[in-house]
Order: structure tokens, then sequence, then C-alpha cells
């Protein structure tokens, strides 16, 4: 593959500032010595950068287990381009002789990295440790010391949540072991879920008290954590340790501790979901306060463009635009090529050879149905909009033609969606905008054409012929010779959309609907160009008074989840967390059959399974521990199932 692309190292915006100098522009190393690593600023900085460097690259689809791992994306197999070990878990493949996504132990199964978060943990104790004595490091300043601290502290604290998010009951680590401890000192025990979100809260805290409240130079300082990073991140932290897999599951009544220890909690608490509203209320105060808000586009390609591209740009961009000021947290150690390569297609008739980047990423029917109708209400309970003949060939009318090419078959379903529809998916007939549009407007655009004989399948059509279009970068460009273009991100590990969603969900279980639950809700639907919750259920729902209760409003709070945060590795955690993968993810894979022919478009559009999913409950929600590991540490148990 040639391509041509930017990879920024340890950035992080809190602004729009442009990324001139990356934060700890270093080589993350251990070379050093610890006699020497803390003697003096430069070579403590450098461990500083190694503590950074745990951070997993969640903006590559094969690193990244939420992208392949559940039923958002599926490949054709063998896989183009990817060695999907993720993939693995989604087909049912997940084993404790050597299971798949071991962040436990770490791996480099089939050459793909997964790094060791105990090993993350240590590192970060032993700069806590020598950093925190003043008679180290002579040449760094106080207030430096204490923020040095303060990032530590929160990196420390993320290491063990990315741990319990897989595993659940996890040892906390909270000081290092001597290296000639007692053997029996070495075998820690799995702490209950309750007591590590605790930990992993209250280490947050600690760290946010020492952490600046924006970057005091963004050019030098992109990808240092700040307070609305760490206040944010416990929201995320607590919201997972209210919701239903770990707050009062009765599946692990009997998950115990070989002390009888209940590891995780069988009795609901509601009293967690207060917590967690309380303290993404105060996330979402430190956002206002370092200046963070929902992006929206700004036209200055001094061409014009209509105001449905210009919102669909803003659900794209919120994603893909470098440093825009949504984001709260930029994952500093990722690079965002490989996923834009692997979710691009060709849309360039002069280009349709080009293998420098193929499609590669299908986003299944499921996800590709969740999308609302224009109307802002899924489409099954439309009550203006039949949707019963999806794979029904219509052509769009000219007053269509920003979001379909004008006079194009193609399938029912893909006709009077929501913005985000059109700004996030690429499917047969779809317009698709880029920076170098032919025509320099949205009219006469690109469009991705994609049955077997037109340009968009010169070289590979993803399985289910759908693509995840919100992920490519709106620079990215063809060029000659077998070459392209990307403008490489750093992946959005959290923006503003996402602790909006997650204030509404803890505030709607905590206290039922509510005012300041639509608030936070329309926000996000006014920047994608929908009515008001109110507005929409009342109007066009075939249940109307949802959005009036808890239970109703807990749906329309995950749909809008589901569709917001999708393809963004939020939809694996989320169905986990909620309970919901029994149910979802033990039904079939499906697309349209890309074998096809422009001739005969009806025979594109025919539903296929490709694939049917088993997930075992309750087994499959926690990972296992790799079964090499119990007998060298008699106090492990474990996962059930397992």
């Amino acid at each position: 593959m040639k391509t041509s692309y930017y990879i920024p190292f340890l950035c992080l915006a809190l602004t729009m500032a442009a990324c001139e100098k990356a934060f700890l522009d270093v080589v993350p190393d251990n070379v050093a010595t610890l006699d020497n690593a803390f003697t003096m600023r430069s070579e403590a900085e450098k461990y500083l950068a190694t503590c950074y460097s745990y951070l997993p690259n969640e903006g590559d689809p094969v690193s990244n287990i939420a992208y392949l791992g559940g039923d958002e994306f599926w490949l054709a197999y063998p896989p183009a381009s990817l060695t999907a070990t993720n993939w693995n878990v989604a087909r049912g493949n997940q084993n404790v002789v050597r299971p798949y996504v071991n962040i436990w132990d770490g791996d480099n199964f089939e050459n793909v990295g997964y790094r060791n978060m105990f090993t993350a943990i240590r590192t970060c104790n032993t700069f806590l440790e020598n950093v925190a004595d003043i008679n180290k490091i002579p040449d760094l300043s106080a207030d430096e010391r204490n923020r040095w601290l303060g990032e530590v502290m929160f990196l420390k604290a993320w290491y063990h949540f990315l741990l319990m998010r897989q595993y659940g009951p996890i040892p906390i680590i909270d000081k290092s072991i001597p290296v000639n401890a007692p053997l029996e000192q070495t075998k820690v025990k799995r702490q209950p879920v309750d007591s590590v979100v605790n930990y992993i809260a209250a280490l947050m805290d600690t760290a946010a008290a020492r952490l600046p409240v924006t970057l005091l130079t963004p050019s030098t300082e992109l990808g240092r954590i700040t307070v609305a990073i760490a206040k944010s991140m416990k929201t995320r932290v607590l919201v997972y340790g209210a919701s239903p897999l770990f707050n009062g599951n009765p599946d692990y009544s009997n998950f115990k501790d070989k002390d009888g220890v209940q590891l995780i909690s069988s009795t609901p608490d509601p009293q967690k979901w207060q917590r967690a509203a309380q303290a993404a209320k105060e996330a979402i105060e430190a956002c206002e306060a370092a200046g963070i808000y929902l992006y929206k586009f700004i036209n200055t390609t001094g061409f014009p463009l209509t105001s449905g591209t210009i919102t669909q740009m803003s659900i794209r961009n919120a994603v893909c635009e470098k440093w825009n000021q949504e984001w709260i947290w930029a994952n500093s150690n990722s690079s965002t090529w490989q996923l834009q390569y692997s979710s691009m297609a060709h849309i360039d008739p002069a280009n349709s050879g080009n293998s420098s980047i193929y499609g590669t990423l299908g986003p299944t029917m499921a996800v590709v149905r969740q999308f609302y109708t224009k109307n802002g209400v899924p489409i099954t309970e439309d009550k203006t909009l039949d949707f019963s003949n999806a794979n029904q060939l219509r052509k769009a009318t000219h007053d269509e033609r920003f979001n379909i090419v004008e006079g194009y078959q193609t399938a029912r379903l893909n006709f009077d969606r929501e913005p985000r529809y059109y700004a996030d998916l690429g499917f047969d007939g779809g317009t698709w905008y880029m920076q170098n549009s032919p025509s320099h407007t949205d009219e006469n655009t690109w469009s991705a054409q994609l049955k077997l004989g037109q340009y968009g399948s010169g070289v590979a059509v993803t399985i289910t012929t759908y693509y995840p279009k919100k992920l490519v970068n709106w620079k990215f460009a063809y060029q000659s010779n077998n070459n392209s273009h990307i403008e490489d991100y750093p992946f959005p590990t959290m923006r503003l959309a996402d602790l909006y969603l997650l204030y509404a969900e803890a505030q709607n279980e905590a206290s039922g609907p509510s005012e300041e639950v639509y608030k936070y809700l329309n926000l996000i639907r006014e920047r994608a160009g929908l009515p008001t919750i109110q507005n929409s259920w009342t109007n066009f729902s075939t249940n109307p008074g949802a959005y009036q209760t808890k239970e109703g409003l807990r749906t329309i709070i995950r749909n809008e989840r589901n569709i917001e945060m999708a393809f963004e590795g939020s939809r694996f955690w989320d169905l986990r967390r909620w309970k919901l993968a029994g149910q979802l993810l033990n039904t079939n894979i499906t697309g349209w059959d890309r074998s096809g022919t422009a001739d005969h478009p009806e025979l594109f559009y025919i539903p296929t399974t490709y694939y049917a999913m088993r997930f075992v409950v309750p087994r499959d929600y926690l990972w296992p521990i790799k079964e090499s590991n119990l007998p060298v540490n008699e106090n492990l148990v474990q996962n059930p199932g397992w």
C-alpha cells in the first residue's frame, strides 16, 4: 500500500490550535536505568512519555477491540489488508488458552500488539514514587512536578479502568511490589468491581486537583491531561459501574473469590446513577471552563454549500477534524490512517482501479437500520413513513440530489433518513462530498456507485455494501500512480456529545425524565439537524408518550447513543454494560448482495446473511483470564463460564 499520511505524537486538543509541535516530542523509552531516570528533568520527561505510551491505539481497527469485536462492522473472508485478530471475538473464537486481545498479560498475537496494562500501571507507580520524592529531579519546578504527578495518577487510574472494562473485578495495584518481595506478596487477589470503581474515581479526583484547566501552550503541549479529561473520564467509569452489567446483576450472584467475597454486586444500587450524574454535570462544567463545545462546521471553501451539507459536515468533522473544539480527549497514542483506508469507497471514476486505498469495514444492516427517519424517530415507529419493504427500488428525485444521485435507483431503506445517516454512511447511489469535490460544491459531487460493472466496484466493495463515511477525513484525495493522501487525525476517545449522552443517561436513571435530560439530548439533535425529542415523538411516533417515562426515555437515550456514537467504538462496550449483547449479538450479520450488477439492481438489493453470531451469556460479557495464570497464582478465580 502506498499512502501518504501524517502521524502526530501524543496530540490532544482542547482548543482549535494546530499541532505544530506535539507534546513530549521525545523517544518514550526505558533505556536509562532507574538510577539515571530521575536525576534530571530531561530524563524524567522520557519516563513520563513512557507512561503515556501504553495508551492503546484506538484509531486502529485491528488494535481496538470495539471495532471488529462486535456487530458494528463485518469483513469479507479472508479480511483484505487486515490481520484482524479482534474479529475472532465477534466470530465466537475466544478461548482461555491464548485469549484474543489479552491486555491482562499483553500479547503480540499475529503481530498485533496488545499492551500489558499491569506493566503500564507498574510503570506509572515507579514514576509516581520517584517524582513525589522532592530530593529527586532537582531541576524540576514545584508546579511542574505537581502537574506531572497529576497526569500519571490519571493514566494509572485509566489503565485500571481498561482492565476492569474487560475483566470486571481486577487486582488494584496501588503500589509497586518490590522485586525481592516474598512470593506470596506477588499473588494478588481480584477486588470487587465496586471497590475498583471507587479506587479509580478517587484517584482521578486526586489527579484533577493537580491538573490545569486548559493547556498553557497548546502548540507544544497537545496530548497532556487536563481537568476536563480527568472529570469526563471519571464520568465514564462511574456510568460503567452503575450500568446493569455491574450494578445488581443476578447472573453473577455466585461469582465470588476463594474467600467467599462477592465480586460483582447482585443488588441494584440507584445511588450509583446519582453519583454518575453528579460527576457528569461537573465534567460538563469543566469542559465549558476549558472552552469545549459542540463542533459546528464553518464553510471556508469559498464555494457555496447547502445547509444540509453543512449539517452533515458538522457531524462528520466532529470526529475527523483535527483538534476541533468538541474533543475532550484525543488518544495521543493513536493514528487513524488504517481506519480511513479501511473505510473509504471508490468514489472517483478516474481512480476506480486505485489499489492504495480500498474499503474493508462494512457496517452491518443492524447498524444501518438503527438510524432515524428524517422525522427523528426509529424507522419501525414512524407513523408517516413506511419502511416495511426496505429493499424496494426507488429513484432519487431532484430535491433529493444532495443525498442521493438524482435519477439513481437505490433501496427504499436509503431514502427519507436523518442527516446522520447521510453523514455517516456511504452506500450505493449516495453522494459523498469531499473538499476536492469536482464541482467545487455539493451539487454534482462525488458519489458511490457500487454494483458490479460500476466504477465503485473497481477494486473491492465491503461485504455489506455500506461504508463508514464518517471516519474518513474530508481532505482525503486519490492521487496518481496508486497513491492517496490521507489527513491523519488522532482518535477522539471522548468528545462532548459523548459526555452529554452519558449525563442524560445517568440523570434519567437517577431521577427519570426531566427538562435537564431533554436539554442535553436536544443539543445533540439540533447539531444533527433534527427536531427535539418532544416534537419528534409527539408528532411522528406510534409511541408518542415514550419520552415521558423512565423506561421509554431509556430506550430513546440508548438509540441516540447508538446513532451519535456510531463507528466510534462505543456500541461494543455499551451493549455489554447494558446487558443487551446476549440479545443483539445472537443474531445474523446481514447486508445487500454485492454480486448484483448495474443491469439488474434488483439482484443487488437482496438481503443476504453472512454470518450467524453467537454470544454465550453470561460468559462472553467478561474476558477470560489466561488459564496458565491460575495455577501460578492460586488467589485468582476465573470469570464465570470460562
